[in-house]
């Protein structure tokens, strides 16, 4: 069985691969391209949107599995047809700049999707707090990681080298501590999808996701978190350590640009990690650096917040204590624009 799981996930790395390849010679052909401006951190035209290419390879295996009955109901209008929208909502945003209101508009909309199929579920799951303050909060949640995972896509290969590490890191967390969750399957069909792209983008990136890919992670990220803190497979805890240096970036950039910026906003490029890629003029080391100390740092502390639930707080302050450093020195009084 073990054999035909790992042939299925080459099948998908590999369609994934070929998908990324076509649709950057297509992307130059039909000019979708991203034109430098004041805000871009790369110097020359680029193909864009590539993100379209593993969130369609997700999404229809995503549904060979539903239609294997592999997944339940639930989850494939949630994470199959709720992604199909997001991917859809970023290409159009890559496409024609939606303003602002727009998008957030559209992002509560994507929200509300996920609410409306595990409205019952999460009631129960936080029983102990009203439901006219869990679901504006939950509601917020989701919004603000859409927006997060969006924020963290400003230089080569940092959103989906983040992708590739927290659904590696989780699938090995799930096989360790719940070897029987469905959720196993979803991320392993994520992992090998988004290394395809990977490969392109990582820097010198050939492509960009755009917000086509950059949407479409936020809100997959932001559903499997809900649900799978509802169903108890994983803790709120756990994927704030697994995630904590991008929560700690984009929190401390938004706060600080609230606090120093008039029309914070706006678009920027004043995130620590942006900032750095300009001081050392290198996407590549920046990168690198965020991923090793993903791996060195972030990695046995995702497994502390697993396998001892009871000091897994411990864990979250010091996974994100660092990237809160790093933000404050690097963020936006280094560069508020």
């Amino acid at each position: 069985m073990c054999i035909y799981n790992f042939m299925a996930t080459m099948l998908v790395f590999m369609t994934s691969l070929i998908g990324v390849y076509l649709y950057r010679i297509l992307s130059v052909r039909i000019t979708i391209i991203a034109i430098p401006n004041r805000r871009s951190l790369h110097e020359s035209p680029m193909p864009t949107s590539g993100g379209v290419t593993f969130a369609i390879v997700f999404i229809i295996c995503l549904t060979i599995l539903w239609w294997l009955n592999k997944l339940s109901d639930d989850l494939f209008f949630v994470l199959g047809m709720g992604s199909t929208v997001a991917v859809s909502f970023g290409f159009l945003d890559d496409m024609f700049e939606i303003g602002v209101k727009l998008k957030l508009i559209g992002q509560f909309i994507l929200s509300c999707w996920v609410l409306f199929w595990f409205y019952d579920g999460l009631l129960i799951s936080v029983g102990w707090l009203p439901s006219l303050i869990a679901i504006p909060i939950t509601l917020l949640f989701l919004v603000w990681i859409i927006n997060a995972y969006n924020f963290m896509d400003g230089i080569d290969g940092m959103a989906v080298s983040g992708a590739v590490f927290v659904s590696a890191t989780m699938i090995w967390v799930l096989l360790w501590t719940r070897p029987e969750s469905e959720f196993i399957m979803v991320l392993v069909l994520l992992l090998a999808s988004s290394s395809a792209f990977m490969l392109f983008n990582w820097p010198p990136a050939s492509i960009f996701m755009g917000d086509a890919g950059s949407v479409f992670l936020g809100y997959l990220f932001g559903s499997l978190i809900l649900v799978t803190v509802m169903v108890g497979d994983v803790t709120i805890w756990t994927w704030l350590v697994v995630l904590g240096y991008f929560f700690a970036d984009t929190s401390v950039t938004q706060i600080m640009r609230v606090i120093l910026v008039k029309k914070w906003y706006l678009a920027h490029r004043s995130h620590a990690y942006q900032n750095l890629a300009r001081i050392t003029g290198s996407h590549l080391k920046v990168t690198s650096g965020v991923v090793l100390y993903n791996l060195i740092w972030i990695l046995p502390l995702t497994f502390w917040s697993a396998l001892s639930p009871e000091t897994s707080l411990y864990a979250v302050v010091l996974a994100v204590f660092p990237g809160i450093l790093v933000a404050y020195r690097y963020g936006p009084r280094l560069s508020s624009s």
